[in-house]
């Protein structure tokens, strides 16, 4: 790499949008640039391409031109999508140019796309983001695999970004936060499922004071209300992410009978939300506004 880096981001979502911002700001970037499909959206286009220049941004019209554009790709889309990003970057890749891949992919999946990239003499790097990246900005925990990701660790870590290398090898950091994310999206659902039926039993009272005792570390009335909101906002993020938790589990040689059930309900929330069923719920709302939102629809 340079020592002025220009960066491009394939996908200007949530993700996309705090990267963009707070990386714009560091010592020795030249330029940062994006890519999205939204930007050709007619619905869309006008109010995405207005915040990417009001951030510093420039908005590209295909992935070729951003990578042309730029020294470091990092895509940041929906897990449906990461091998799609691949495909459609790696023949416009320069050989030496690194591919930072944060998206929550298998480890499986997360091969072909450096199979890809790395089959162009570009160098793929795979990232494991740990926890939901608002609270944190660019500062969100990160795990880095691949042969070149020492070299790009060095370099995040002085724009100020958490990143650590767990392996020389493509798909151990995968496999770390796909595993966890089995725990944290399932423990999602089952809040949301177990508080829903729990309100509509009218038994919340009764019901929530036992969790308090078994687990005391944890505030399960403000946990449900931070689960619900984060999964009607982002159910369908969710959805996908947990469909490459059910391939990693698949993978590894087992049945992933919890792990698509945690996919079907994020998925059914997700369809919730898209139907408005939660329009009137403010945000920053307690989760018996979810839960009574969802209880008047059934």
């Amino acid at each position: 790499m340079t020592s002025d880096i220009r960066i491009g981001l394939i996908g200007y979502g949530e993700v996309g949008k705090i990267f963009g911002t707070g990386l714009a700001a560091q010592p020795g970037v030249a330029a940062i640039g994006a890519w999205d499909l939204k930007f050709d959206r007619a619905d869309k286009r006008i109010a995405e391409r207005a915040h990417a220049g009001q951030a510093g941004v420039q908005a590209h019209d295909s992935p070729q031109g951003l990578c042309e554009a730029s020294d470091l790709i990092i895509s940041a889309v929906t897990a449906s999508s990461t091998l799609a990003v691949a495909q459609a970057a790696a023949p416009h890749l320069r050989p030496g140019m690194l591919f930072l891949d944060l998206n929550s992919a298998s480890p499986g999946t997360k091969r072909q796309c450096a199979a890809l990239v790395e089959g162009v003499g570009a160098h793929y790097v795979e990232a494991g983001v740990m926890t939901s990246v608002p609270p944190y900005g660019i500062r969100v925990p990160m795990l880095l695999g691949g042969a070149h990701a020492a070299a790009l660790a060095e370099r995040l870590s002085g724009w100020g970004m958490d990143a650590r290398v767990v392996s020389d090898r493509i798909g151990v950091t995968s496999a770390i936060k796909m595993c966890r994310s089995v725990m944290i999206k399932g423990l999602e659902v089952l809040v949301i499922e177990s508080y829903a039926a729990a309100r509509a039993y009218g038994v919340e009272d009764h019901m929530l004071p036992t969790l308090q005792e078994t687990f005391p570390g944890i505030d399960w009335s403000a946990q449900g209300a931070y689960f619900f909101s984060r999964v009607v906002q982002h159910g369908q993020r969710r959805a996908d992410e947990m469909r490459e938790s059910a391939r990693t589990v698949q993978e590894a040689g087992f049945e992933p009978f919890m792990t698509r059930a945690i996919a079907d309900k994020q998925q059914w929330m997700a369809d919730q939300a898209r139907g408005g069923v939660f329009k009137a719920v403010d945000q920053g709302a307690a989760w018996q506004a979810y839960a009574d939102a969802l209880l008047a629809v059934r």
